[in-house]
């Protein structure tokens, strides 16, 4: 059996009255549901949940070079964090490496949705490498908001986790004026040049109540600290946190299907423990569920990661159904429309 990922408290507190309603996000099409109480053993299902448009336009871009070029084609780094579309799409030729030396000369390269930092941009073009770049716009977003603010001499706090990809690849745009703020406690050891020329920006995929609460304390210490210009973290990372927090205080247990590596995932078993659920687990596969887990458990919550196929949680709903857990409600926060264009190789490939 693969390893789960789970974390248990014990004693969270319920909404007074039960669950809340759920809230509409704004998003066109965005809809309210109220749950209903069962005596029976019941899955809710939150709503959204699993890809989002970034990862939607990025794998189908190595399907799509694959369908073009043929294999092998080379991906610099897990296109997604999720091991089962990883290990999909190099059962059909893609070849995933971690540097740009690894790519053979001349070959096609395909950039994950992380972003990559400038100097892989000229690793490839030395080895003369075909780049098609899946990088997630609302990542290319924070990038350009780096060199924007880099260029004007602000000290730039990047918060996020030390060593993802995605920062990795942001603070790579301003090596010199960006320092990563890596949780709260981290931020007495931030110094900058200027008070009065200090901005924040983030990684896209962190909890937002994490990120506020670092963003706090670094105005205690910044009171003119700017904001950067629209929300860093993504609309999907949000969507997901909301819907988990909605279905949360009714829930015996959350399951979260999603990769250990995937920071959002990670994220959404946190935000489910601190909603109000007994316990919460983070899965790759329906039979990482252990029937353990559902010992006096009437109500499951079932969500994923922006990076994980629906045949996944489908499967995780089938395992539970095994157990008696056959009734499902959906918890419906925000209706997702989003999509992103492919990157201009692969639309030019469709052509």
């Amino acid at each position: 059996m693969r390893a789960a990922y789970g974390w248990q408290v014990g004693g969270a507190g319920k909404y007074p009255g039960g669950m809340p309603p759920t809230i509409n996000m704004g998003i066109p099409g965005a809809a309210s549901t109220v749950v209903e109480r069962t005596t029976g053993k019941r899955v809710l299902l939150a709503e959204p949940r699993g890809y989002c448009a970034g990862v939607d336009r990025a794998v189908e871009t190595v399907e799509r070079a694959l369908e073009k070029h043929g294999a092998p084609v080379y991906v610099r780094h897990e296109i997604v964090h999720n091991r089962y579309v990883v290990e999909t799409l190099a059962k059909a030729g893609a070849v995933f490496v971690e540097r740009t030396d690894e790519v053979p000369e001349g070959a096609i390269v395909v950039f994950s949705a992380h972003g990559v930092a400038p100097t892989v941009h000229v690793e490839a073009a030395e080895r003369n490498l075909k780049t098609i770049d899946a990088t997630c716009p609302l990542v290319t977003k924070v990038h350009n908001e780096a060199k924007r603010f880099a260029r004007d001499d602000f000290d730039i706090l990047l918060v996020g986790h030390e060593g993802h990809e995605e920062v990795v690849g942001t603070a790579g745009e301003a090596p010199d004026h960006v320092q990563v703020v890596d949780n709260p406690d981290a931020v007495d050891k931030v110094v900058v040049r200027d008070p009065n020329k200090v901005i924040w920006l983030s990684q896209t995929t962190l909890s937002v109540d994490e990120t506020m609460e670092t963003v706090r304390r670094l105005r205690e210490k910044f009171p003119t600290l700017q904001d950067p210009p629209s929300d860093d973290i993504c609309y999907a990372t949000q969507n997901r946190q909301v819907a988990v927090k909605a279905m949360a205080p009714e829930c015996d247990l959350v399951i979260v299907v999603g990769s250990r590596n995937s920071s959002n995932s990670v994220r959404l078993v946190e935000v489910a423990l601190g909603a109000g659920s007994t316990a919460a687990y983070l899965v790759d596969y329906a039979e990482d569920v252990d029937p353990a887990w559902l010992e006096g458990v009437t109500t499951v919550g079932v969500t994923s990661g922006a990076s994980v196929p629906e045949v996944l949680v489908r499967g995780v709903l089938d395992r539970l159904a095994e157990y008696g857990y056959d009734t499902v409600q959906p918890v419906t926060t925000a209706n997702e429309t989003l999509v992103f264009a492919l990157p201009r190789e692969i639309r030019a490939a469709r052509s």
